[in-house]
């Protein structure tokens, strides 16, 4: 796989290098030449030296060759653009980190569905530990072809869950309508803007990814 970065900051750099182990082609984009220059010597990755939200410094990459576009500079500004230039040049996967939680309603209208907001994600996973539960054990239990797949629901998905026409081996299995969680079943209402969890095999992920992520917000492990 071939991923490209937006932005060499320390979270790019740790995530570039698990990456680089693992033997995926990674592309940095940075504006600052001096930090190029501090990181080239030891990383085993290509650098280019502009301005990531330039769709001239995008086309650079060779989008159509890229499997992921990962917008993760200090600038939330930076980021949305760079994930609406990058997405219409057609990566396959854009992925947008902002800092500020305000964004995010306005992430999904751009069509921006994977959107991660570091300081929440940090803050759940602390809480978490806290508490004692293990934040890790789900990767313990999702095996094989087993897939996590979540979307916002639109108009049109509002009903009862048995009327969405879900592939086989696909059920949905929770929402969550702003801040409550709902254990769900065939008869559990869906509205406009829940967010819908389901458990399918990975053979439905890409009829899942073509009917939902065009037009709402979805994620995916």
């Amino acid at each position: 796989m071939r991923i490209v970065f937006i932005g060499a900051s320390d979270t790019t750099i740790r995530t570039a290098e698990l990456l680089i182990d693992k033997q995926y082609e990674v592309v940095i984009i940075e504006k600052k030449k001096e930090r190029i220059d501090q990181l080239i010597e030891t990383m085993d990755c290509s650098f280019l030296h502009g301005d990531g939200s330039s769709p001239a410094v995008l086309k650079e990459t060779n989008p159509e060759e890229a499997d992921v576009l990962l917008c993760l500079s200090d600038s939330d500004q930076d980021n949305l653009i760079a994930g609406l230039v990058g997405r219409s040049m057609g990566f396959t996967r854009v992925i947008v980190s902002i800092i500020d939680p305000d964004f995010e309603p306005i992430c999904r209208e751009l069509g921006l569905t994977d959107t991660i907001i570091p300081t929440r994600t940090i803050s759940r996973f602390l809480a978490d530990m806290v508490i004692g539960v293990d934040v890790l054990e789900l990767r313990t239990v999702i095996k094989g072809a087993a897939r996590i797949f979540s979307f916002t629901a639109g108009k049109d998905d509002a009903g009862n869950v048995e009327d969405l026409d879900l592939p086989s081996e696909a059920k949905v299995i929770c929402l969550y309508r702003g801040a409550d969680f709902i254990l769900a079943d065939e008869s559990t209402e869906i509205r406009n803007k829940d967010e819908v969890v389901l458990l399918t095999h990975s053979k439905n992920m890409d009829a899942l990814y073509e009917r939902w992520t065009r037009t709402t917000g979805a994620h995916w492990t």
